[in-house]
């Protein structure tokens, strides 16, 4: 079992000083600390020194971390990123926390923060839908604009000559910058019209 350490300040004139030395403190090597200088707005998976460290770890291995916050930007990506790590059979440990998955306390830390996650994500719809709804009294409309009948018509027409001429659906459709999903659509709805 190895002890692979993984730091993260958002800015260069951060110094994660702090964290190598704890981490250094409860016996990772040097060589064995990731360490990415990225904002916290990048999902953890997307972060070049995390991409290094899961490649580089094992089932079996310890991934120690100063706070459990430097695993994710908000706390639905660090529980991903636990959950992740943990499926892969890679331990997390959080020196400052105190959070290790291993122990009763650890999982029922884990847990909380898992309650947490749920409750900020619910929140998060909240707000979401609030602000749809706001935007909705102010006359904002939402989903595709209507189509103009008389521009449906007349791509519905190129599009039967071309195929006629030999074209496949997917080739005549894109000639009016459709695809050929909807290009299906409007012809069955040509033709529901008709009847």
């Amino acid at each position: 079992m190895r002890l692979l350490g993984y730091t993260r300040v958002s800015t260069r004139s951060q110094d994660a000083q702090l964290q190598v030395d704890a981490l250094m403190k409860v016996g990772v090597q040097q060589r064995d600390i990731f360490s990415d200088v990225t904002s916290g707005t990048r999902v953890a998976a997307s972060r070049p020194a995390m991409g290094r460290l899961l490649e580089h770890s094992v089932a079996g291995d310890t991934v120690v971390v100063w706070r459990i916050d430097r695993l994710g930007r908000s706390l639905i990506d660090v529980l991903n990123t636990v959950k992740s790590m943990q499926q892969a059979g890679i331990n997390v440990q959080s020196i400052s926390d105190g959070i290790d998955p291993s122990t009763k306390t650890g999982r029922m830390m884990l847990g909380m923060l898992a309650t947490l996650a749920e409750y900020e994500r619910e929140l998060i719809v909240e707000r979401v839908n609030a602000g749809i709804a706001v935007a909705q009294a102010a006359g904002t409309k939402f989903g595709r604009p209507p189509s103009d009948p008389r521009i449906i018509a007349e791509k519905l027409t190129i599009v039967r000559t071309t195929r006629k001429a030999g074209k496949t659906a997917a080739e005549a459709a894109q000639l009016v910058g459709w695809s050929r999903a909807t290009l299906y659509r409007y012809e069955l709805a040509a033709m529901n019209k008709d009847d």
